[in-house]
């Protein structure tokens, strides 16, 4: 996936999002959720250059195995907009390991909420096929707040036949300090997925064609900046449809990949000399669409998945609504987030990997 197609998978999973600052600021609402017991993701700022450190806790990889680590929970230490990211792989004795070690990551805040969705907003994320993700710097930046707190996880695999000790995941974020002129637009990453409202997004695919799609209206009114796309092997075409008027506003066709490698889209962007941004509205629904074609006469365990998404830049007036902790929905994804109570990390061999996104 070339690097700036994390800004779908962020995600695409992509993941870096506050309110815009063009928007009404609205205070995040205290978390109830006492998280002391869980382990600690620090982030720490270079004392040299606008630069932070996401470090999630150490785990043990060994060889042929997935390791499965349950959330862990920090808080950014500074105020800023975030316009380049990528991750790393550290070993114990703080030297990298290859990046393909990396099966995802993810990262949230659970007090504000997704564009499409009641649930805690996926804020930053990364996997093996990401690399570098850069925004034009003096236009866009996704601001971060001093104390905001984040909760972490990650999965890294080991196909090797070496023993990997004290391995974490770290993200290292490129940041402009806050009070600056730049970037000009504050904005978010957004997503919708097939595989929404909760839970694992891959599915099983059916031999033959198939077809997935999901549907929704944006919390609140804005234009999408970047738009792009991801799918797995075997799939076609996706597409992001505005329903209200039966009008398809954007699709794409994955470029080629190696078997059995996520597919990236190549990204629309939505910007430049004739205009910015596409909008949307909340009095809209619009629907993400996926379409499959499975060649083996096999069913494909969770063979499929399929979401669109980008930058999305709140209107000037829209405040962003509260979360609303004791929504169900809410609930149901914050504990798949967090992972079975008490757990730190799960090892398991690779021939039972669960692919989760």
């Amino acid at each position: 996936m070339p690097p700036r197609a994390f800004v779908v998978v962020a995600a695409l999973r992509l993941a870096i999002s506050v309110y815009a600052a063009s928007a009404d600021p609205v205070p995040p609402p205290p978390v109830a959720d006492d998280w002391s017991a869980l382990e600690r993701t620090t982030i720490t700022k270079n004392p040299v250059r606008d630069e932070l450190t996401m470090d999630l806790p150490a785990v043990d990889l060994p060889a042929g195995t997935v390791v499965d680590q349950a959330a862990s929970v920090g808080e950014f230490p500074v105020n800023g907009s975030i316009y380049a990211l990528h991750a790393e792989i550290i070993d114990e004795h703080g030297q990298r390991l290859p990046n393909d070690l990396l099966h995802h990551m993810n990262v949230m805040n659970p007090a504000e909420r997704e564009l499409f969705l009641p649930i805690s907003r996926r804020i930053l994320a990364s996997g093996r096929e990401t690399g570098e993700i850069r925004f034009p710097w003096l236009l866009f930046g996704s601001p971060i707040r001093a104390g905001e707190r984040i909760l972490a996880n990650a999965m890294v695999h080991n196909p090797t036949a070496v023993n990997y000790h004290g391995v974490h995941v770290r993200l290292v974020l490129s940041y402009v300090p806050d009070h600056r002129p730049w970037p000009f637009f504050a904005v978010i990453p957004w997503q919708l997925d097939v595989g929404f409202p909760v839970g694992d997004k891959s599915f099983d695919l059916p031999p033959g064609r198939s077809e997935r799609s999901y549907e929704g209206s944006p919390a609140v009114p804005g234009k999408l900046i970047v738009i792009g796309g991801h799918m797995h092997e075997y799939g076609k075409t996706i597409e992001f449809w505005d329903i209200t008027t039966g009008k398809r506003l954007w699709h794409g066709e994955p470029a080629p990949a190696p078997p059995g490698e996520p597919r990236a889209v190549p990204l629309g962007k939505l910007y430049g000399l004739a205009g910015l941004g596409m909008r949307i509205t909340p009095t809209h629904r619009y629907r993400v669409r996926v379409i499959y074609q499975n060649p083996t006469g096999q069913t494909i365990p969770n063979g499929g998945m399929g979401v669109v998404g980008g930058l999305f830049m709140p209107d000037r007036k829209a405040t962003w609504p509260a979360t609303n902790q004791a929504d169900s929905l809410y609930q149901q994804d914050l504990r798949h987030f967090m992972g079975p109570v008490g757990r730190s990390a799960v090892a398991v061999p690779m021939s039972h990997m669960h692919m989760e996104h």
